[in-house]
């Protein structure tokens, strides 16, 4: 049986949900900074986090992949830019 969240509670997790975008936005722009000091499996990691943050920030599926057949942390930054 779920246990009763207080005001508190649900406050908190519904400014998280109004808030996700500019979340992702965040994480997404320092996964880019990580993009840019990395090398070999470190990189590929820091690419399945940064997917993710796109996806959240609304990028598309095709615009994502191509990113990251480009593997180009420049190009991330400018299209992160426009969502800024």
């Amino acid at each position: 049986m779920p246990a009763e969240r207080s005001r508190f509670q649900e406050k908190i997790i519904k400014n998280y949900y109004q808030n996700r975008d500019a979340i992702g936005l965040q994480k997404a722009q320092e996964c880019v900074t990580e993009l840019y000091l990395s090398e070999g499996k470190k990189r590929a990691t820091v690419w399945k986090r940064l997917v993710s943050h796109l996806e959240k920030v609304g990028l598309k599926p095709d615009q994502i992949k191509h990113l990251q057949e480009k593997d180009d942390p420049a190009l991330v930054a400018e299209m992160l830019s426009k969502f800024v």
